[in-house]
């Protein structure tokens, strides 16, 4: 008796801080409301000054970071400061959309990874807009038609996704965060399939790449087929009898399919980054990251004289590749991503010794580093 006592207490405790919780999330929705009306008042007053006002800006990724990694910090358990953070993005995301909703162009179809990167960046009030290429996410952020866009930069073991890298070449748009996904793959198929009737095996090329000593081991004999991404699989996989899909959890609840094995990547740790792009430049969060595309003159040494200004200044490299040059046989363009801000001073320096000593120098962007 004294156990059930103390289990209703505990459980009545559940409730009221519930109705704690409750009451004070309302009060931030109605903060995030008032900072609306206080953005569209500035804008109506400038107008009225004769002034051109600026768009109003709703996102801010810098003070986002901020928040997340505060949150993270001051977290004092039981749940892991991840989880907490993970609450707060769907708090402030559901917020933001009180502000004006996010359109955000990804690349699709529905139950991607970058459809999962999309979700687990802006939470699940934004609006995810599939599109078929990396090219139409660029299109649609660079048009407005979207606030921003999330595509593929690189994974741990297959390496960098060159159609990303060539897309800024040529685009306006700057980088404003980055994603990273730990990436499980799952071998699903239509409720009720045997694993005797599996046929085929469909994927995204890279995901069958990921998952390939360990299909050679246990289905050496399937056919196996590369579609357009892991989404389109499980499409295949729900409609087509005999055919099975490599993708993970969200296709899998998409779709409505089951698994017939469970974690057939090859390497655990096998992870996914993807980046946030849009129209500004993003301020300073106090934990940045820069991305720079650079070339310079064909001669020896060139390589080394565009690395040592960051060695002079010890500022880190997190990335290089290289690209072909568009516009000279056998040239390339190096593309450096490095620790810090273009506003900060040591970056300036950076980068204005750079420009003296290359014939290209386009800046990405900065942006806060992943803080989930």
């Amino acid at each position: 008796m004294a156990d059930q006592r103390t289990l209703e207490e505990v459980r009545a405790d559940i409730d009221a801080i519930d109705r704690e919780i409750q009451a004070l999330i309302s009060r931030r929705a109605g903060c995030a409301q008032r900072v609306a009306d206080i953005k569209l008042e500035q804008m109506q007053a400038a107008s009225e000054r004769g002034e051109t006002p600026g768009e109003v800006v709703y996102y801010r990724p810098e003070r986002e970071a901020q928040v997340l990694k505060r949150i993270m910090d001051r977290n004092e358990g039981p749940l892991a400061g991840e989880t907490v953070a993970h609450i707060f993005r769907e708090i402030m995301s559901a917020c933001l959309a009180l502000e004006k909703p996010l359109q955000v162009a990804y690349l699709g179809p529905e139950g991607t990874f970058t459809h999962a990167a999309t979700i687990k960046h802006f939470g699940h009030a934004a609006i995810p807009v599939s599109q078929n290429t990396i090219d139409a996410v660029f299109a649609r952020v660079e048009s407005g038609e979207c606030n921003y866009g999330v595509v593929p930069v690189e994974n741990s073991t297959e390496g960098m996704v060159s159609h990303t890298l060539d897309n800024f070449m040529d685009s306006r748009l700057k980088i404003s965060g980055e994603v990273e996904m730990p990436i499980v793959h799952h071998l699903l198929v239509a409720p009720g399939t045997e694993q005797m009737a599996v046929t085929k095996i469909c994927a995204h090329q890279q995901a069958l790449a990921q998952c390939r000593n360990w299909l050679d081991l246990h289905w050496p004999n399937t056919e196996r087929e590369a579609v357009s991404s892991n989404g389109e699989a499980a499409r295949l996989a729900a409609a087509t009898p005999g055919v099975a899909a490599v993708a993970g959890d969200m296709a899998a609840e998409l779709y409505g399919l089951e698994k017939l094995a469970e974690h057939i990547e090859d390497y655990a740790d096998n992870t996914t980054r993807f980046l946030v792009v849009g129209r500004d430049e993003v301020p300073s969060s106090g934990r940045d990251k820069t991305s720079i595309i650079v070339s310079s003159r064909n001669k020896p040494g060139a390589l080394y004289a565009l690395l040592d200004p960051f060695r002079k200044a010890g500022v880190s490299l997190t990335r290089i590749d290289t690209r072909p040059s568009r516009t000279e046989k056998w040239a390339y363009v190096f593309f450096i991503e490095f620790e810090g801000h273009l506003q900060d001073d040591n970056i300036r320096a950076i980068v204005s010794e750079l420009e003296e000593q290359s014939i290209l120098l386009k800046p990405l962007g900065s942006y806060p580093r992943a803080v989930l």
